[in-house]
C-alpha cells in the first residue's frame, strides 16, 4: 500500500506543468541612494537628458522593436520628458556601470519624449495604456514576438522613482526578464 501511495504522488508531481524559469536577478549596484548618482554641474557628468524632443518616436520604436526581435530581448519603451526628475533618475540608474550591461543584455531600450503628456501619445495607446500614462517615467515592457504589453497595470510604477533605492529600481526591471 505504501508503495502505491508513493507512486501516485510521484505521478502527480510529474503531471504538474514545468515552472517558468525565475527572472534573471538584477546586479547588486552597491549604492544606497540616488545621492550617489552624478549630479548637474559643477560635477563633470550630470544626470542624463534621455528624451529627444525632435526624434521620430514612431520610427524609433519600430526600429527598437526590430532589434529586440532579432536579438531575442524584451522591448523597453521609456515614456517621459527631460523636465521630469524621476525620468532622469531612472536614466542615470540605467547608466550605472554595473547595471548598463545587464539592461543591454535583456532589453532593447528606446526613449520616447511625451512632452507634458501632449506628444507621442499614440504609442502608449497602442499598448492599451489609455490616452495618457498616469505618470512618468512610464515603462512599457513589450514582448516583441507578440507585440503584447507584459506589465499592464504597472506602467507608471516608477513615476515616483526618487522614493526607491537604485537597487529597488534595478530589481523592478529584473522581474520582467526571462
Amino acid at each position: 500500500m505504501q508503495l502505491s501511495i508513493t507512486a501516485a504522488l510521484f505521478a502527480c508531481v510529474l503531471a504538474l506543468p514545468a515552472a517558468a524559469p525565475p527572472p534573471d536577478r538584477a546586479p547588486a549596484l552597491g549604492i544606497a541612494s540616488f545621492e550617489a548618482l552624478p549630479k548637474p554641474l559643477p560635477l563633470p557628468k550630470p544626470l542624463p537628458l534621455p528624451y529627444d524632443e525632435k526624434a521620430d518616436a514612431e520610427a524609433a520604436v519600430k526600429a527598437a522593436k526590430a532589434r529586440a526581435l532579432k536579438a531575442h530581448k524584451l522591448l523597453l519603451i521609456d515614456l517621459g520628458g527631460n523636465w521630469c526628475l524621476d525620468c532622469r533618475l531612472l536614466a542615470g540608474t540605467i547608466e550605472l556601470p554595473k547595471l548598463k550591461p545587464w539592461v543591454a543584455r535583456h532589453y532593447e531600450v528606446v526613449t520616447v519624449d511625451i512632452g507634458r503628456f501632449d506628444r507621442n501619445l499614440a504609442i502608449p495607446v497602442r499598448y492599451g495604456v489609455g490616452s495618457r500614462p498616469e505618470g512618468v517615467p512610464a515603462l512599457l515592457i513589450v514582448d516583441p514576438k507578440t507585440d503584447k504589453l507584459l506589465n499592464g497595470g504597472r506602467v507608471s510604477a516608477l513615476a515616483d522613482a526618487r522614493s526607491l533605492t537604485p537597487q529597488a529600481l534595478a530589481d523592478w526591471l529584473a522581474q520582467w526578464t526571462r
